[in-house]
């Protein structure tokens, strides 16, 4: 079919749903609308069969639901309605959950049911849980909405859900937190429930904040409400009977702050925060709950190093303190080193917020650069063990080149890749010109790069980009990826491929050396970071801003920069 995808944002479902529908053969065109003209214009443009909306928060006008089949995909079940659907669901410890496809009417949420699928709720924050088991929920009812739209006959579910519950906007007064009377749990509800927006507005050292993101921490007490310590950039402050680490803050209103930026606790309250201790996460979990980015856990011939970054981006700091741990796990008598693991993102590769928030952005970008390289060259250059890229979320622009500098890339059926750069203005680093054409050809890594275009798990599998794709929940894919590192760990053939590994290194390495890649990626990244008029730069201001980005730095970006 000809479909026409329109969303507020090309976020991670609208990625999903777009890639798999091309795997499945349909043609598909994406639009990104801010209101019903919009979406018009867009209908008009392409004369769609079908209109899919992944992720929209306005009304599709009527002049376009009257003559055009219009599918909606609600994160709820059926009979839920309202514009906040997955945060209620999260406050009020919702166990089961599941997306809705229905048409579009004249009242949001209430057109006819064309396919929905139930799913988990496990008590994490409402992003983890849309980018997985509600994504996973939505993309299973897309995919059984379109077939039966295809289909002849055309129609919905045969038998309707019966009954429905409207519910308002989760308001700022529903999620606020009372420091001197809510426990661990209650304060982690709110702010899970708030997690990438709105953020849970809160008073804190004379300003107004938005907190995003929450962790439990079990050690850490003191007066509910008090900042006790930090930790590679996050708070940790006092509840009622426990503590919290807040990793991040955004400004409501503040003279003299980045506006509408999203960054670590410690730096958007600069001067304001008072001496705290600096607590640091030991790299080895142990008793009790607590916050840590990075992790390591060992049994037998396997070790993993886990990392959760906010949102995917790795800053250069993170990428020094994942570069230390990743060279502290070598130093480990394992014959597999698993890298990732985790349920959500992998990477997104450097970190645009902190480098827009910089003085002086160029060198931001930069230094981010030299740092993201290093690791991925620490991992290119590892020839005493074979070394796994696990792949539990989605993987972008220098992530996924992180994952590629491993001997083997297993990702979970329902992540997304975004192997380019093209989007954000850049020609792209972190050893690209090395290990993409190395994985696929460099026709392929051309057409991958220049397309920019989003690529499922399965579609990466079938050209070489993934070894293997783990077809599991989200919640399942840390155990199945420890079973399979222990199976490869146990192969013969295992060792006789670690000094296959060094001798192939080598001979790569005498034919052209990787810093030879490295600086030549690097004198072309340089010239765009230098060059205020660059389209990388608009486009980074506008995208961790949320704005719409100018239409001629995109038309430049997407023109080869």
């Amino acid at each position: 079919m000809r479909i026409l995808l329109v969303a507020n944002a090309y976020n991670s479902l609208s990625q999903r749903v777009h890639a798999e529908l091309r795997d499945r053969g349909h043609r598909t065109a994406v639009e990104v609308v801010r209101d019903g003209a919009d979406i018009e214009r867009a209908v008009r443009d392409h004369g769609p069969e079908l209109v899919l909306a992944p992720m929209l928060t306005v009304r599709i006008p009527r002049a376009v639901w009257s003559r055009h089949r219009c599918l909606v995909v609600h994160p709820g079940p059926p009979g839920d309605r309202g514009p906040s659907s997955l945060d209620w669901a999260v406050h009020d410890r919702a166990r089961t959950w599941g997306a809705t496809v229905l048409e579009a009417a004249e009242e949001m949420d209430a057109g006819t049911v064309w396919a929905w699928a139930p799913c988990p709720l496990p008590p994490l924050a409402k992003s983890d849980l849309y980018r997985g088991e509600v994504a996973d929920a939505a993309v299973g009812a897309v995919l059984a909405a379109v077939e039966r739209a295809a289909s002849p006959s055309r129609r919905p579910l045969p038998r309707q859900p019966s009954g429905h519950r409207t519910r308002p906007w989760l308001r700022q007064e529903h999620r606020a937190i009372d420091w001197a009377a809510d426990g661990t749990d209650s304060v982690l509800r709110a702010l899970r429930a708030a997690d990438s927006r709105p953020g849970v507005l809160d008073t804190l050292l004379g300003g107004e904040w938005y907190l995003h993101g929450g962790h439990p921490e079990d050690t850490l007490r003191g007066r509910p409400g008090e900042l006790l310590a930090t930790r590679c950039g996050a708070v940790c402050r006092a509840t009622r009977d426990g503590a919290v680490w807040i990793p991040q803050l955004r400004p409501r209103r503040l003279p003299g702050h980045p506006a509408g930026l999203k960054l670590p606790a410690v730096l958007a309250l600069g001067d304001r925060l008072p001496p705290l201790p600096e607590v640091p996460a030991p790299l080895r979990p142990g008793p009790g709950r607590t916050w840590r980015e990075i992790a390591y856990h060992e049994d037998g011939p396997v070790g993993r190093l886990e990392f959760s970054f906010a949102g995917g981006a790795m800053g250069a700091d993170q990428c020094r303190r994942l570069l230390a741990a990743y060279r502290a796990a070598c130093e480990r008598p394992t014959a597999v080193l698993v890298l990732g693991g985790g349920r959500d993102f992998f990477s997104n590769g450097i970190h645009l917020g902190l480098i827009e928030a910089a003085a002086d952005p160029a060198a931001a970008s930069r230094e981010n650069l030299d740092a993201m390289n290093d690791l991925v060259e620490a991992v290119l250059t590892t020839t005493d063990r074979l070394v796994v890229a696990a792949l539990g979320g989605n993987a972008a622009a220098g992530g996924v080149m992180l994952a590629l500098a491993a001997d083997e890339v297993w990702c979970r059926s329902g992540a997304v890749l975004n192997p380019h750069y093209r989007r954000m203005g850049l020609y792209g680093s972190e050893y690209w010109t090395y290990s993409l054409p190395r994985r696929v050809g460099p026709e392929r890594a051309e057409r991958l790069t220049g397309r920019a275009e989003p690529v499922t798990a399965a579609a990466a599998r079938d050209m070489g980009l993934v070894d293997q794709v783990v077809d599991c929940g989200p919640g399942a894919f840390p155990a199945r990826i420890t079973r399979s590192a222990a199976r490869l760990a146990a192969l013969p053939a295992t060792r006789r491929r670690i000094v296959a590994k060094k001798a192939d290194r080598e001979a790569r390495e005498a034919a052209k050396p990787l810093a030879a890649y490295r600086d030549e990626e690097s004198a072309r990244m340089n010239r765009i970071f230098d060059d205020p008029h660059a389209p990388y730069h608009a486009l980074r201001r506008a995208f961790v801003r949320g704005e719409r980005p100018p239409a001629a730095a995109v038309a430049r970006a997407e023109g080869g920069c």
